[in-house]
């Protein structure tokens, strides 16, 4: 099934979508906290979902992030080889022992598909990384590895987008001896800064999430092209990992990392005006923004 958060005039709903664009409106379902309300009880109101009626057709909605305020965004850094090396890193060996690393985005940044990602005076070298993003379904604290999918709800499309830039253009500063690790951190926060969706697709629609093509497309061109399967931690050792250090929640995502061919921020790997942007991962969906900047 696939789900999703719209607004339509200015009331914002959630719904499941078919394969005509129809929505079935779900609002009623759920409460004030929309996405995260019907994941929690998805499994009470299946049979109603499956028996409410189109009323609307996605076409006339504006989508917003299928989960609009998640508890949690993690994110995994260097999860794919190839990766890792464009970056400027060394590649891992493969038999190495080191650990995942992960960061968190705060909600603020999700905006949704269609939308604008709107770029400030602070944005001088913003890159793209196309990622699946798991959301998940029942809360977990120290989750087993073998365990981990009976807490996974859905997957959906994240791009976390990256300010890789920050604060490059203050004179005569004074670098302190964290300051390019925290640069690069804050540079992942800005508002807008994780395109998110178009669909909430539930878990049972995806066989082996190990097992999809991702594409990035910048004006029609295309920039990443890679493979789930190549991840370095799958999904259940993500899930494993981060549940070992703080409790998951319906709702929470967990962005999986991106491969090659991200938007690094030199002069033809930085977001411009007016571009448009299509994030393309197998059987999730095709996300798709375009960029303002407003200096």
């Amino acid at each position: 099934m696939k789900l999703i958060a719209y607004k339509k005039g200015e009331q914002k709903k959630i719904g499941a979508v078919d394969a005509d664009g129809q929505i079935a409106e779900l609002t009623s379902l759920g409460d004030s906290r929309g996405m995260i309300s019907l994941i929690e009880n998805y499994a009470d109101v299946e049979q109603k979902i499956a028996d409410t009626k189109a009323s609307d057709q996605l076409s006339d909605v504006n989508l917003l992030p299928p989960v609009e305020r998640p508890g949690k965004i993690i994110c995994l850094a260097g999860n794919y080889r190839a990766h890792i090396t464009e970056s400027g890193y060394v590649e891992p060996e493969k038999r190495a022992n080191f650990t995942q690393q992960l960061f968190l985005k705060p909600s603020t940044s999700l905006i949704g598909h269609d939308s604008e990602i709107v770029l400030g005076g602070q944005n001088v070298k913003v890159g793209w990384e196309t990622e699946l993003a798991v959301v998940i379904g029942k809360a977990g604290k120290n989750i087993a590895v073998e365990n981990a999918f009976d807490h996974v709800f859905g997957y959906t499309i994240l791009n976390d987008l990256s300010e890789r830039g920050l604060n490059s253009r203050i004179e005569n500063r004074h670098l302190r001896e964290m300051d390019g690790f925290c640069d690069w951190l804050a540079g992942k926060w800005f508002d807008g800064f994780a395109p998110c969706g178009p669909y909430l697709v539930t878990a049972d629609e995806i066989s082996d999430p190990h097992d999809l093509d991702i594409k990035f497309y910048l004006n029609g061109d295309l920039r990443q092209h890679g493979n789930t399967r190549d991840m370095i931690f799958n999904i259940s050792e993500q899930i494993a990992y981060a549940s070992s250090i703080m409790t998951l929640e319906a709702g929470d995502i967990i962005s999986t990392g991106t491969p090659a061919g991200a938007g690094l921020g030199d002069k033809s790997t930085t977001l411009q005006d007016g571009d448009e942007i299509v994030c393309e991962i197998e059987r999730v969906g095709t996300l798709k923004n375009t960029v303002r900047c407003l200096h």
